[in-house]
């Protein structure tokens, strides 16, 4: 099993190229089941998520091709043969339950394996459910899979989300792009992944009003037809750059990232002292002084995503003074805390909250990677401690961030990928 050894105390200077955001490429590869016509998407990563998206679409029917030689643009199209998204391909991640609308919008049914991903929470899909049945469908649960169909086409519903949920908003507004009637979605998600998701759909002749609010009204469509669009920058992958930039003592500039896109995250890294310069090729980021504590509580969209808050505590972990962390999110997200605390961060876990006293200097040590984003909060703990620190259980890193090694050699980490 692969791992990754790190060498700290070298600040990063250089320049990283941040990709296409997994969060958006993944439903925006869903529409491809909305249409018997090519899409085409440009600027889409290379992550073992988007590969299992990839086989799960093919195995729809629907033909993937690889446009270019790095896998960046994809090509879909073709007719629906099979409305059964299988365990084996559902349980490797969460966001295969989006192909559900899509394929009842289309087909009048679908049998879709409950999902799976990163264990960091129960994360249910009741709101996807129910949804659907308010646009008509009949949906059971049996043997581990959701059973959904509906006569004739889905009907437009008033649907008000009991939280702004971003797979269910999703699901939703491709389902409701060809209902019969008006849709409206209250309580929406309002994550720039939607933003992305609404104007594909656009492209594909949806009829959507309401994009970046808490509310959008849909007016169903019989057909939507093939389009071309360009997945935005993965905000995620900023952030985590960004922190890597600050813990170090670097500089980099961050081609590509979008300042618009990160809400909370940019406004918290400036309180606690780090420095974002927008330019015109992405933005620049370093710390010329020290990092102090600054409190952040997990939102939705436009709060502080929970995405971010393994590798925001790390930093934490080497500010001034103390901080406070809460996760109102997922309730299994703190399970970087040991692993961190092995380095000789001082972290205490209250409930929900998680209590951070800075310490002067991290140590490296042995750690075990438990699901994507406290990978990368790991690595991040390497680059900022004295000795050697090997994270074991890499495999969660290639499910969001293409070429860490390689991205951070290339701006003076001393870092490497072991296999076997």
């Amino acid at each position: 099993m692969d791992r990754i050894r790190i060498r700290g105390g070298h600040p990063l200077v250089g320049e990283i190229a941040i990709g296409g955001a997994k969060n958006a490429a993944l439903p925006v590869m869903a529409c491809g089941l909305l249409t018997d016509d090519r899409l085409v998407l440009n600027n889409v990563p290379r992550l073992a998520d988007i590969g299992t998206m990839k086989a799960l679409i093919e195995q729809h029917g629907i033909a993937v091709e690889r446009l270019d030689p790095l896998g960046r643009i994809l090509s879909l199209g073709g007719q629906i043969t099979n409305t059964e998204a299988p365990y084996d391909i559902v349980r490797k991640m969460r966001a295969s339950v989006l192909v559900l609308g899509p394929l009842l919008a289309r087909c009048g049914e679908a049998r879709v394996s409950l999902p799976g991903g990163c264990a960091i929470g129960t994360r249910p899909v009741d709101m996807h459910l129910k949804g659907l049945e308010q646009m008509g469908a009949t949906i059971t649960l049996e043997s581990g899979y959701i059973d959904a169909r509906v006569q004739g086409r889905l009907r437009g519903a008033d649907i008000v989300l009991p939280m702004p949920s971003v797979g269910a908003t999703e699901n939703l507004l491709m389902a409701a792009s060809l209902a019969d009637g008006i849709t409206t979605l209250r309580n929406a998600a309002r994550e720039p992944e939607i933003e992305d998701l609404a104007h594909c759909l656009i492209s594909m002749g949806a009829k959507i009003e309401g994009i970046g609010t808490g509310e959008l009204r849909i007016e169903g469509v019989k057909h939507l037809h093939g389009a071309e669009h360009s997945i935005i920058p993965d905000r995620i992958e900023t952030g985590s750059y960004a922190c890597a930039a600050a813990i170090t003592g670097g500089r980099l500039l961050l081609r590509n990232a979008r300042l618009d896109h990160l809400g909370a995250v940019a406004r918290t890294l400036r309180e606690a002292g780090v420095e974002i310069e927008e330019q015109d090729s992405g933005l620049l980021v370093s710390r010329r002084n020290g990092l102090h504590g600054v409190d952040v509580m997990t939102e939705p969209y436009p709060g502080f995503p929970t995405d971010m808050q393994a590798q925001y505590m790390v930093l934490m972990s080497v500010a001034e003074g103390a901080s406070m962390v809460t996760e109102t999110i997922f309730e299994n997200r703190f399970m970087h805390v040991p692993e961190l605390n092995r380095m000789g961060a001082r972290i205490n876990v209250h409930g929900a909250s998680a209590i951070v006293r800075g310490v002067s200097q991290l140590s490296g040590a042995p750690v075990m990677a438990t699901d994507l984003r406290a990978s990368l909060s790991l690595i991040l703990a390497g680059l900022a401690a004295e000795g050697e620190t090997i994270v074991n259980r890499v495999y969660h890193l290639d499910r969001g961030y293409e070429s860490v090694a390689e991205k951070l050699s290339a701006c003076g980490a001393d870092i490497e990928r072991i296999s076997g």
